[in-house]
C-alpha cells in the first residue's frame, strides 16, 4: 500500500515555522525516522486566502479529478483565459501546490490537502 502524499497549509508564524523545522532536523541528526510533512506556511489569514483564491481552488479540484493537462487544456475546461491560468498556474507551482510531470502537464501531486488555521482573538 502506498502511503499518502498529504499537503498542509497552514497559517503559523515564522517561529513556528522554524521549530517545525528544527524538531525534523534534530530527528534525523539522531537518527530517528521523520515522518514527511509536506507543508506550506502563510503570515496570516488573509495571505492564504488572497494566494489560495476560489479561481485557484477550482484549479486544483478539477486537476486532481481530471488527471495532469497542459495549460491550454485546462484553460479551455474551465472556460478561463489562457493567460490567466498560466498565472494561477506559476503562483500554484511556487507554493509547490501544483507541479509538472516529465511531458510538461500539469498536475496536482497531492492525495488530500490539509488546510489549517487557528481563529485568534
Amino acid at each position: 500500500m502506498t502511503k499518502k502524499r498529504i499537503l498542509h497549509i497552514e497559517v503559523s508564524t515564522l517561529e513556528e515555522s522554524l521549530q517545525q523545522f528544527a524538531d525534523a532536523w534534530r530527528a534525523a541528526e539522531t537518527g530517528r525516522p521523520a515522518p514527511a510533512h509536506h507543508a506550506v506556511g502563510f503570515e496570516n489569514l488573509p495571505r492564504l486566502l488572497s494566494a489560495l483564491t476560489p479561481k485557484r481552488w477550482e484549479l486544483i479540484r478539477v486537476l486532481r479529478a481530471e488527471g495532469p493537462m497542459t495549460a491550454y487544456a485546462l484553460a479551455k475546461l474551465l472556460r478561463r483565459d489562457h493567460k490567466n491560468i498560466y498565472a494561477d498556474v506559476a503562483a500554484l507551482e511556487s507554493f509547490g501546490i501544483v507541479t509538472r510531470t516529465a511531458e510538461g502537464r500539469i498536475e496536482v501531486p497531492w492525495d488530500e490537502i490539509d488546510a489549517k488555521f487557528r481563529l485568534a482573538a
